[in-house]
Formats: structure tokens, C-alpha cells, sequence
């Protein structure tokens, strides 16, 4: 006989689809917000422009009221932000980048992404300096899901072209004394659910002045002590962005692990 119990947990199953549970909430594709976290894009214009705005830094090009469309979202129900500014065509990234207005520290961050054509290329700055990488094609440590030219990419855990994708992030930033770094910052992160970097250090800035805060700084290794904001790259291509969401966190051991 058919066990009531088996067919609950199977229908709880399917109801909650890719994501499942971490010791901090859920992770994976269409993750719920974290218990305290902060919403930052729900897929209306309206958030867009009250949370993101462009990030001006040398080589910014671009004017507000912000030119990244919202579109429908080509897989599930609802509308999403697409990266699109004509002046960043042909690569130019650092002219239309999106950053949020708040800035942050310490942090659980949540962002779901596809990318709609081969060779798609996007980022996740965190504190608008570390790179997550958003790039089809590359399996390399410049590559998807790679901190930046630091760590290999973990391509395995990719979903592909033309599917959602979801990057959950336990981030602790840089400690000074005084203007002195004594610790770097490090991230753990899960790719699609899959745990990829475990409280992996991050070193310095990558891609130069263009590409983030302090990224002119001593070639990228000038790290400042003062928050930044998560921003995500705008590089000529068609990525789109969903479910974004953030958690303010003060983790005072270098610990970044939540999956414990």
C-alpha cells in the first residue's frame, strides 16, 4: 500500500523543484529569502530603480534613468532584468554597470542568472570588487563560477544556455588594522546547489580600474577598508538576472562555511 507519508514527501519534493536546504535557508534555483535578508530585485521596474543604480566608475559612460531592460522571463512565469546598454557593445565593461545603492560587508547573498546566447559573459561583484564569474564557454580560472583568475571553474555544476542558474554566497570581507589589511576576504559558495569554493581567500582586485573599487589600486592589490555594493557587469551580451536577494551578517571568525 501507497504510505501516506512517502506521498507527502514526495509532493513536498516537487513543490520546492531545484532548491533545498543549507544550515542558513535554502539554496539552488528559486531559492525563498532567508530569514532577515533583504530583497533586492523582484523582477519590477519599479526595485530596479529604487535599489540599483550605475556604477560611475573611469571608464562609466552611460546616463539614469538606468537602460537595462526588464523582459519576460523566457523560462518560468513573471519578468526579469536583462544586462543591456548600447555603450557597453563589444565588450566594454565598467561603462554600464549595475550596483546596488546600499553597500555592504559581511553578507549572505542569493542571485539567479541565464544566460540567453553561447558565449554569454555577466559578473557577480561582490562589494564591487571580487568577481564570481558569469561566462558560457570557459572552464578555465577565468571562467564560470570561478572567483576570479584565483580559483578553477567549477563548470560542472552549470546548467547550460538558456537555463536558470544560482549563485548562494557566504561572503566576510577584508580586516584592517587600521589601514593595514590583516585578513582577507572569503567566500564560500554553492553553484546550482552544489558546494564549489569552501572559505576560499580572495587576494585583490581583477581587471583593473574599470573593473571595481581599489581595482587602480597598487594593480588591484590596494584593498580599502570601506563596504561596496553587489554589481553585476555589463558586458554587451544578453544575461538576465532574478530572485536577488541579500543578508547582513557579522561573521567575526574567518569561517565562511554554511553548509555545516
Amino acid at each position: 500500500m501507497f504510505h501516506k507519508t512517502l506521498f507527502s514527501s514526495i509532493c513536498v519534493f516537487l513543490l520546492v523543484g531545484f532548491c533545498h536546504s543549507s544550515a542558513d535557508g535554502q539554496i539552488g534555483v528559486n531559492a525563498k529569502p532567508a530569514e532577515g535578508a533583504e530583497v533586492l530585485f523582484d523582477g519590477t521596474r519599479k526595485m530596479l530603480d529604487q535599489k540599483w543604480t550605475y556604477w560611475k566608475g573611469p571608464r562609466f559612460s552611460s546616463s539614469l534613468p538606468v537602460k537595462w531592460k526588464i523582459v519576460q522571463d523566457p523560462v518560468d512565469r513573471g519578468t526579469v532584468m536583462m544586462t543591456y546598454d548600447p555603450v557597453a557593445a563589444g565588450g566594454k565593461y565598467g561603462t554600464a554597470d549595475l550596483v546596488t545603492k546600499m553597500k555592504y560587508e559581511d553578507f549572505r547573498l542569493h542571485v539567479e542568472f541565464l544566460i540567453v546566447k553561447k558565449g554569454g559573459n555577466s559578473g557577480v561583484y561582490l562589494q564591487n570588487r571580487y568577481e564570481i564569474q558569469v561566462l558560457d564557454g570557459d572552464k578555465t580560472k577565468h571562467g564560470m563560477g570561478a572567483v576570479i583568475n584565483e580559483t578553477p571553474s567549477p563548470y560542472f555544476a552549470y546548467n547550460g544556455v538558456g537555463k536558470w542558474n544560482a549563485y548562494d554566497i557566504n561572503f566576510r570581507a577584508a580586516r584592517f588594522n587600521g589601514d593595514q589589511r590583516s585578513e582577507k576576504a572569503i567566500v564560500t559558495m554553492f553553484f546550482n546547489g552544489k558546494k564549489v569554493h569552501t572559505n576560499q581567500s580572495i587576494n585583490q582586485v581583477w581587471g583593473g580600474p574599470n573593473s571595481g573599487i581599489d581595482g587602480g589600486n597598487n594593480g588591484g592589490k590596494g584593498i580599502t577598508n570601506r563596504p561596496g555594493g553587489l554589481k553585476l557587469q555589463c558586458e554587451g551580451h544578453e544575461v538576465l538576472y532574478r530572485n536577488i536577494w541579500i543578508k547582513k551578517m557579522k561573521i567575526d571568525k574567518p569561517d565562511t562555511d554554511f553548509s555545516k
